[in-house]
């Protein structure tokens, strides 16, 4: 069922690439937004674990593989055009974001600019080194 066209991500919408989001299974918070290819999306599903491509690196990016903030994944859905991916996930680890923090979405957009309303949990210069990305 899951290989059926039918029932899989059109990649072919997307120029083999879909967003991917990421969102805690038990509290429903947005983790994070990532990109999946047909590889990516394959891997996901057989290990249970979220794996996402990365445009910067332009290979699969096995989420938590440095920082070991993995993402096991409880359940997949796709939405009606079949073009986007949600992931209800259990984070393992106390963020998502490669930044530091639980959740990529921790600036708000106010009147005055951008506001931190997040707290960062880690360093990322400790983590992934300087300038590096997860």
């Amino acid at each position: 069922m899951l290989t059926d066209p039918k029932t899989s991500p059109d990649f072919a919408n997307g120029g083999g690439l879909l967003p991917a989001i990421a969102q805690d299974a038990e509290t429903g918070e947005v983790l994070m937004m990532a990109y999946m290819n047909a590889e990516a999306w394959a891997e996901t599903l057989k290990t249970g674990q979220a794996v996402y491509y990365s445009r910067g690196r332009q290979k699969l990016w096995r989420k938590g593989e440095q920082s070991g903030n993995v993402q096991q994944v409880r359940a997949v859905y796709l939405d009606c055009d079949r073009d986007t991916i949600l992931l209800r996930v259990h984070q393992l680890g106390d963020a998502a974001c490669h930044k530091g923090y639980r959740s990529c979405f921790y600036r708000q957009v106010t009147p005055e600019g951008l506001k931190v309303v997040g707290q960062r949990v880690f360093d990322p210069d400790e983590v992934y080194g300087k300038n590096a990305e997860e």
